[in-house]
């Protein structure tokens, strides 16, 4: 669904400028097949290597270019049209703009040439180049709007803690050029890009070391006697339980016992340095803000029965550090980093034996 109606909002933006920009009502028509094939990668394969901005505008351009020039020489729409196809392949491989539906807009030129031809080079910027970029612009819009990422992320780039090293679930000590090689080895360089392939080592490892571990569930080492805290607890007051039991998380729940959601130090720790004025002293000490305004309830939640295995991704990664576990909408326990690694190391302990 959210691909599909991503292509309805890229392509009235982009086929309504090839349709109002062309002399030639049909000229613009020609464009919504191609332009249509170019929506299929960009919102529904946005990580594909062949739906990024660069082969996608390129690939696109120069197909409709090297058409052009076919048919200039080649006068036969039977031989025009394969001839201008092979290539506009030839020529994207050679510019690393391998897009296939540039494939199609090299026949859509060669088999509309008489129409097309007498435009010129032209015809490649304005409506090719100039609608493919809008295409291209609504993707990345819609992609930020709905969660996804487009254009895909590049290997090592600055992660959310605004430094460039990987994720700890995504530390496999491959270079990028060992993984490019991967690629390469295996002729998959067009259909997966770098850092995904490193995404996806990482997950297929994380999943291998799962196996590794006695079938145990959350319920076998989660923390039962928990100390947990009101919707209206105030601000101070959490800090002075942080501060007397030494955690690192709190449960928030409500007076019917009903999980809420979590308080982690590092929440509390932003909040406070949120409401300090430019001179350094705080604005207004935070007896105003209470459990409810610095929760998170958005966190992953396990059941009494849930393999361990399952919560490796979780708390492994830098997003939480704690697991609740729940039956029937209240929280019975917690699992957290703390837990998890004590496990594993009695698991480890035991392989040893």
């Amino acid at each position: 669904m959210r691909a599909g109606i991503g292509a309805v909002l890229g392509l009235a933006v982009a086929t309504g400028l090839a349709v109002l920009a062309s002399p030639d009502l049909w000229l613009g028509i020609y464009l919504i097949a191609p332009f249509g094939a170019s929506s299929v990668l960009i919102f529904a394969a946005p990580n594909s290597p062949l739906a990024q901005p660069w082969p996608a505008i390129v690939g696109n351009t120069l197909s409709a270019l090297v058409a052009l020039l076919v048919c200039r020489v080649v006068a036969n729409p039977m031989i025009a049209v394969p001839a201008s196809v092979g290539a506009a392949i030839i020529v994207m491989a050679l510019c690393r703009a391998t897009h296939p539906p540039g494939g199609a807009v090299a026949m859509t030129v060669a088999i509309g040439a008489d129409r097309i031809a007498p435009l010129g080079m032209g015809f490649a910027l304005m409506p090719v180049a100039a609608g493919t970029a809008l295409l291209v612009a609504v993707g990345a819009l819609y992609a930020l709007g709905t969660g996804r990422r487009y254009p895909f992320r590049q290997f090592g780039e600055v992660n959310a803690s605004g430094t460039t090293d990987p994720s700890p679930p995504e530390r496999l000590g491959l270079t990028e050029d060992e993984l490019a090689g991967i690629l390469v080895r295996y002729n998959q360089s067009l259909n997966l890009g770098v850092e995904d392939l490193a995404r996806l080592i990482a997950a297929a490892e994380m999943q291998a070391a799962s196996h590794r571990t006695r079938a145990q569930v959350a319920g076998d080492i989660m923390s039962r006697d928990l100390v947990t805290v009101a919707p209206d607890t105030p601000l101070l007051e959490i800090a002075a339980l942080f501060s007397r039991h030494g955690f690192t998380s709190l449960p928030v729940v409500g007076a019917d016992g009903r999980y809420l959601g979590v308080i982690f130090q590092l929440h509390l720790i932003a909040r406070v340095h949120a409401r300090f004025r430019p001179d350094g002293r705080l604005s207004r000490l935070d007896h105003d803000l209470r459990a409810v305004d610095v929760m998170d309830g958005r966190l992953p939640t396990a059941r009494p029965g849930t393999p361990i295995a399952a919560l490796l991704p979780s708390l492994a990664s830098n997003s939480t550090d704690a697991v609740p576990v729940l039956e029937s909408e209240r929280i019975v326990g917690i699992v957290t980093r703390t837990d998890l690694v004590a496990a594993l190391a009695r698991e480890s302990l035991r392989r040893d034996d």
